[in-house]
């Protein structure tokens, strides 16, 4: 078992006017004067977990976390049908990062995040490479629309009766059918989607060591996801297809370290190895043994690449 740091409170926390009518919750924690590094959750609408926090050495890491548009703490929450979610795209995600950078007077910072996490550092980094000093990123994803088809379409070889379940009396573009559902007007219905949804995403991992399945209820974090996932997943996360591989020698000056399990069903690996090959001097460590959550043996990587750049 990996020892993690030992539980961190922030010491400053707040919520920052992003317009549209959007604020987003960001907490520093460790060392004020430390390192910043930038912590992104996935998802697209996981939110951050007091865990995340622990990976940062608290003495020498000046650890940044904040919840994505529309869930976690940030407002309005995307659990209510009333949130418009027009304004919640990639592009408005990165300049999130832009504007939370600049009002927490950082000149360049660490990029580290999981799955979703990954395409948006990718997304960052690519945009404003000279405010990014690394990046580590774990359980690699870019979005593309054959990531997201092999997702929700073709990983159904391995559990046909749960994906026969999953998409029940849809035709055409599951993801899409089920973006409509989350913006349907009857609650039961939003709910029954959303219940659907997480089960799905739930029985993708559920081969990997101590991996449940979804319990069935269904409440604001559940609503939040599944509606901001099939938002974002619907339109392909607003990126041309293969465009953060493609910009990925935009990156040649940045040390990267790439981090993926070999039996990841949610993410094959040939995401992660096409990356690497496409960014100059990128690192790819690949964990025979592990799948997409975390392991000891990814979790000891990227303490160590964040230690050795904790400088």
């Amino acid at each position: 078992m990996i020892d993690l740091y030992p539980p961190a409170e922030p010491y400053d926390s707040g919520l920052l006017d992003v317009g549209d009518g959007n604020a987003v919750y960001w907490e520093t924690c460790g060392n004020p004067a430390g390192k910043p590094a930038v912590m992104l959750h996935g998802g697209p609408g996981q939110g951050c977990t007091p865990g995340m926090r622990r990976m940062f050495d608290p003495a020498r890491y000046r650890a940044v976390l904040f919840d994505q548009r529309g869930c976690g703490r940030s407002t309005p929450h995307a659990s209510d049908p009333a949130t418009d979610l027009r304004h919640n795209t990639t592009d408005h995600l990165v300049a999130d990062m832009e504007r939370l950078r600049k009002h927490l007077r950082v000149e360049r910072w660490l990029v580290t995040g999981g799955s979703w996490g990954t395409t948006l550092a990718l997304a960052y980094a690519e945009r404003f490479p000279e405010r990014v000093t690394e990046i580590v990123v774990s359980s690699i994803s870019t979005t593309r629309p054959s990531e997201i088809d092999w997702l929700y379409r073709g990983v159904g070889r391995f559990f046909p009766e749960e994906w026969a379940r999953f998409r029940g009396d849809l035709t055409g573009d599951l993801v899409a059918a089920y973006a409509r559902l989350m913006e349907d007007p009857d609650a039961r219905v939003r709910t029954e989607a959303a219940r659907s949804w997480c089960v799905w995403e739930d029985t993708v991992l559920s081969l990997e060591p101590g991996a449940t399945v979804h319990n069935g209820l269904i409440g604001e974090w559940e609503l939040a996801f599944a509606r901001i996932v099939t938002h974002y997943y619907s339109h392909a996360g607003w990126l041309e297809p293969g465009e953060l591989i493609r910009d990925a020698g935009l990156l040649r000056n940045i040390p990267g370290v790439l981090i993926h399990g070999r039996r990841d069903l949610s993410c094959p690996v040939d995401t992660a190895w096409e990356l690497a090959r496409a960014w100059p001097g990128a690192e790819l460590l690949i964990d025979d043994d592990s799948g997409h959550r975390s392991s000891d043996v990814k979790l000891a990587w990227k303490l160590a690449a964040l230690e050795r750049f904790a400088v």
